[in-house]
């Protein structure tokens, strides 16, 4: 059946969301499903499900592997590889700007003291967001819903996503709800393993930076804010090309910026190699991602609506929503220290839930002002 969109209309929506989407993978993968399966229909919600819990299979961030694996829906490889690059080339080129500008003046002074604002309505935003997702997502499903908390208690107690409990979850559901013994393929066929080797001895800062990077892109499962241990542990302490301050307002910047937030191993790359080395970690990030979706994308959709892969794509989806309502609460903990911060995010998640076709980055500007005169002004 002929899609009711053309490959041009999903660019321009992932350029918009690039350019526009704020609040974190969670809000992302949010804004996807609201605009691509309810809004304009072009994604159904058994393809949304399934990217979804391919995306959270699979190592990288998974906002990114989200609108890689909805580009291929309808369009295959090229429908993947545009939708991927107009998602993240907005983001890359403002962080690259900021980058420019904190290595001209010598550090961005104003920076936490919007950070503080934004910080805080992003909470807001993905907490609506996280429950729109649950809401559509999981139903009145009691089974989802015990996996869904059991996700969401351990990924709060440990202050990080548990990838063999998402896929119990989903083993656990197929196992209830359709007959082992109708899957009929092997793990080897629809999910292969892609092992990168390179050359550990090789010299230079840029292939430095294309090795650490490709690994953060490679072996990090979860959202794009579970590679901020994995960078701080390179970056900071092993390599130490940023120092404890910069990696800090590297983080930041991720947050005050639209699209993924893993786009700040652009920034990281300008302030350690210039331009280049933007670029080449920008590269190395996001290629294995795209490769860990691209690659089981075919077998995937072939499979996915078999009852039993249904079932268990259903367990990984739940135990996927637990996981990031679990992350959103230890994000709140984190960054919600005071009265004024604990105001703005309650606000910010009370105006969306009460006016839901209110765009997101007119309540960033907001809050990015509130926090200036907070912190500076006052």
């Amino acid at each position: 059946m002929k899609p009711a969109y053309t490959l041009k209309d999903l660019c321009l929506y992932f350029l918009k969301l690039g350019a526009l989407g704020f609040g974190g993978p969670v809000a992302l993968v949010g804004y996807m499903h609201r605009d691509l399966v309810e809004t304009r229909q072009w994604i159904t919600e058994d393809d949304y499900r399934e990217g979804l819990a391919l995306s959270q299979l699979a190592p990288g961030p998974l906002a990114a592997q989200l609108g890689i694996y909805l580009g291929y829906v309808h369009y295959g490889i090229l429908g993947a590889t545009l939708a991927g690059t107009a998602f993240v080339l907005p983001s890359f080129f403002m962080v690259l700007a900021i980058g420019w500008a904190y290595v001209e003046y010598g550090g961005l002074p104003w920076m936490q003291a919007v950070f503080y604002g934004v910080g805080a309505a992003v909470i807001g935003i993905i907490t609506i967001s996280s429950y729109k997702l649950t809401t559509k997502s999981i139903g009145k499903d009691l089974l989802l819903w015990i996996i869904f908390a059991v996700l969401a208690i351990t990924t709060f107690w440990f202050e990080e996503e548990i990838i063999w409990l998402i896929l119990l979850g989903g083993v656990v559901v197929w196992f209830v709800k359709a007959s082992p013994s109708w899957l009929r393929f092997s793990t080897n066929s629809w999910f292969p393993v892609i092992l990168l080797q390179v050359q550990t001895s090789l010299e230079g800062r840029l292939w430095q930076i294309a090795w650490f990077f490709a690994k953060a892109g490679a072996f990090v499962f979860g959202s794009g804010l579970a590679i901020v241990p994995f960078l701080y542990g390179g970056v900071v302490k092993e390599y130490a090309w940023l120092n404890e301050q910069e990696f800090v307002d590297a983080v930041a910047v991720a947050m005050i910026t639209p699209g993924p937030v893993v786009i700040t191993v652009g920034f990281i790359g300008y302030l350690v190699a210039g331009f280049w080395g933007a670029v080449v970690a920008a590269l190395a990030t996001f290629l294995p991602c795209y490769l860990f979706t691209v690659i089981p994308a075919p077998y995937f959709k072939r499979y996915g609506k078999h009852p039993a892969i249904k079932a268990f794509v259903d367990g990984i989806t739940a135990a996927a929503i637990g996981a990031i309502a679990g992350a959103v609460v230890v994000l709140g903990k984190r960054t919600l220290t005071d009265i004024p911060t604990l105001v703005i995010a309650l606000a910010t998640a009370a105006i969306l839930f009460r006016f839901k076709k209110l765009q997101e980055p007119y309540v960033i500007l907001i809050a990015a002002l509130v926090g200036i005169i907070l912190k500076v002004v006052l």
